[in-house]
């Protein structure tokens, strides 16, 4: 039988274990009037902000830590969310995202910043 603190010690590590997750925000937004043009502006500009990168057009991705910072980076994507349009999230394991094939053309900077290397300079 296992002592009580190495039950509370598993406790902690499962709580702050790492196991590396991205999130990925798909959207479309009308842009037909300049009001449009300025809610998708405002939109992606907080998405910068938030820390996410273009990783095509209209699907933004950010790398996290653990499960509980990219759902926390999800709640923050909720603050600012557009009243029209279309705004999906899709949070994926690093393995997940490492499977993702490129069938045409190739990998731009974005890609190559939020690649191995899962600490983000600002």
């Amino acid at each position: 039988m296992k002592p009580k603190f190495y039950s509370l010690i598993l406790k902690s590590m499962s709580f702050m274990s790492y196991r590396f997750m991205r999130v990925l925000i798909m959207f479309d937004l009308p842009v037909e009037t300049k009001a449009q043009v300025r809610t998708y502006t405002r939109f992606r500009k907080e998405l910068i902000k938030e820390g996410f990168l273009m990783l095509q057009y209209s699907i933004y991705i950010k790398s996290c830590i653990n499960k509980e910072a990219a759902l926390g980076s999800v709640r923050s994507v909720n603050r600012f969310l557009p009243r029209d349009g279309h705004v999906r999230s899709l949070i994926i394991t690093e393995r997940q995202y490492e499977n993702m094939m490129i069938l045409v053309g190739e990998e731009d900077r974005n890609i190559e910043i939020l690649g191995d290397n899962r600490t983000i300079m600002f």
